[in-house]
């Protein structure tokens, strides 16, 4: 693990053609149940979860551990029995009873550019379990990722969404990548896909290399190495 970051796994379910969602205003479905319980194992093995603003604001997620036998087993190897939560957030302009901040017992950390920081913080004053940083202008992920890592956060679970995906494969900053493909297309422009345009650290000469394959039910589950080796 590079001492300066967390080890990095991006985690997500998108439709054959690339979608995270529909555009309608209800949640997609693009999981089951099987591929849930599996996320929510890789969820427990990890120190943190970190999700964007628009993921925030679209799905209002809560990012616990689901099962009481992991939360307890998590108990019992002296943490806390869901997963600190880490938001990043251009605006700062997020809702403090978001699901998010008000369920869990291992706070949440919003990392905001330099100029919202003081609004933020005061939009936050009642909510002592969460905490505003800031990290330059513009956010710098490098900097938070530094940051979690003297915090003690060893293992990092992003789960997007589209913009966040695309700033880690972008900057190189994932380790691993987990897809669970649906098998249905959604093909709408105005719905949101798994990572925007952008120069990626994997392209076509430096492919990733896929690690494990597997089905769970319909669901194609493609677990990839970013930098070639087995994670």
């Amino acid at each position: 693990m590079d001492p300066l970051r967390p080890h990095v796994v991006l985690s997500c379910a998108m439709s054959l053609d690339g979608y995270i969602d529909d555009a309608s205003p209800d949640r997609l479905r693009l999981s089951n149940e099987a591929d849930f319980d599996e996320v929510d194992e890789l969820r427990a093995r990890c120190d943190a979860i970190l999700v964007g603003a628009g993921t925030v604001r679209a799905d209002n997620p809560r990012l616990l551990v689901r099962s009481p036998q992991r939360q307890q087993r998590r108990i019992d190897q002296g943490t806390t029995a869901h997963l600190v939560k880490v938001v990043l957030s251009a605006s700062g302009e997020l809702d403090p009873t978001a699901r998010i901040f008000t369920t869990g017992d291992a706070g949440t950390l919003v990392y905001v550019p330099d100029p919202v920081h003081a609004a933020t913080a005061d939009r936050f004053a009642d909510r002592p379990d969460t905490r505003i940083i800031a990290v330059g202008e513009p956010l710098d992920l490098a900097t938070v990722l530094s940051d979690l890592a003297e915090r003690g956060i060893e293992r990092l679970m992003v789960e997007g969404g589209g913009a966040v995906h695309t700033a880690f494969l972008t900057h190189g900053l994932a380790d691993e990548l987990r897809l669970a493909v649906a098998p249905f297309l959604i093909g709408d422009p105005d719905a949101p896909r798994f990572v925007h345009p952008g120069t990626f650290t994997n392209p076509p000469a430096r492919p990733m290399r896929l690690v494990r394959t597997r089905s769970l039910g319909d669901i194609a589950v493609l677990h990839y190495a970013t930098d070639g080796s087995t994670p």
